[in-house]
């Protein structure tokens, strides 16, 4: 009876990964939304990066960072409307990765209009869908339209209109642990109404029924995360069961998007000027599901560093 072989210790271990150990990212967006910034910081993050590759060779790349795990352990593949026609290379790429055990993470950066116009206005590139006849405005309408189902399966879409390259950094980062393995997360996010909407957000609780502490003038100057502005705001009959009642929706609803396979939900909750009553909220909810180990959660506050005459 022939003995099984015993392994050689001093033969070179096998250092190639498993296909599901992989770690591939897609990266995608509206054009001036911040890809070449994201980029960057991926491949500092020890991604290979991989961008402007014409749609025909996408599948084969995908073929080739499965096959080879070893060089492609971590790689990012930038896909935009400049592929040519954008979903059928998605849907061909990421078939072609999935049919090898690979999930990529699908990242997807976008920004308002007004923002993107001021950016092509001060960098004067040409937009790449721009024929010169509907201008920057009518080319990122076509784009958006055409990224609409990439959007629409991303696992994280950053809205990247007011964000620094220091809180660009913090999410995309935050993305990449994602994929790594990391728990469900809840991003929780202050803003203010009159800065807009978070684009990201899935859902959004409105902080203006408590008194704004704006219209104490010793309170004006003090934001939410000073203990004076925090006590008044939660000195209110109306704000124990506002936070009780956002943290009970969550804990009702984070099994469910987590069984769908979500990684990520990402909450704001906004007042006026993103600088009083929502920065507290935010917090204190942050606080409550901590405690409670709903989740892993992280706290943001989009509009804390406006300048104060943009308050209110």
């Amino acid at each position: 009876m022939a003995s099984e072989a015993t392994p050689d210790p001093l033969a070179e271990p096998d250092l190639e990964p498993p296909a599901s150990r992989q770690r591939v990212v897609i990266l995608s967006g509206l054009s001036g939304g911040g890809k070449t910034a994201a980029a960057k910081l991926i491949e500092d993050a020890g991604y290979t990066v991989i961008d402007n590759v014409p749609a025909e060779l996408l599948v084969g790349l995908a073929e080739l960072a499965s096959e080879d795990h070893a060089r492609f352990s971590r790689v990012a593949i930038v896909l935009d409307v400049r592929a040519g026609d954008t979903e059928r290379a998605y849907r061909a790429m990421r078939g072609a990765l999935e049919g090898r055990g690979i999930r990529p993470l699908v990242l997807f950066l976008e920004a308002r209009d007004d923002a993107l116009i001021r950016r092509y206005s001060e960098t004067r590139h040409r937009h790449p869908l721009d024929a010169g006849v509907a201008g920057v405005a009518g080319a990122i309408a076509e784009e958006r339209r055409r990224l609409t189902p990439m959007r629409a399966e991303a696992d994280a879409v950053i809205d990247t209109s007011d964000l620094s390259l220091r809180e660009l950094r913090e999410r995309v980062l935050a993305a990449l642990e994602e994929v790594a393995g990391e728990d469900f997360l809840i991003r929780l996010i202050s803003f203010g109404y009159k800065f807009g909407l978070p684009l990201d957000a899935d859902l959004v609780f409105d902080a203006r029924l408590l008194r704004n502490p704006h219209y104490v003038p010793e309170l004006r100057p003090q934001s939410g995360l000073t203990e004076a502005v925090r006590s008044f705001v939660l000195g209110q009959p109306a704000a124990a069961g506002f936070v009780d009642r956002m943290r009970e929706l969550l804990e009702y609803a984070v099994p469910a998007y987590a069984g769908e396979g979500r990684p990520h939900l990402t909450v704001a909750i906004g007042c006026t000027g993103g600088y009083h009553r929502s920065v507290v909220l935010a917090e204190v909810l942050g606080e409550q599901l901590r405690e409670r180990d709903v989740s892993q959660v992280s706290v943001a506050h989009r509009d804390l560093q406006r300048p104060v005459n943009d308050r209110g």
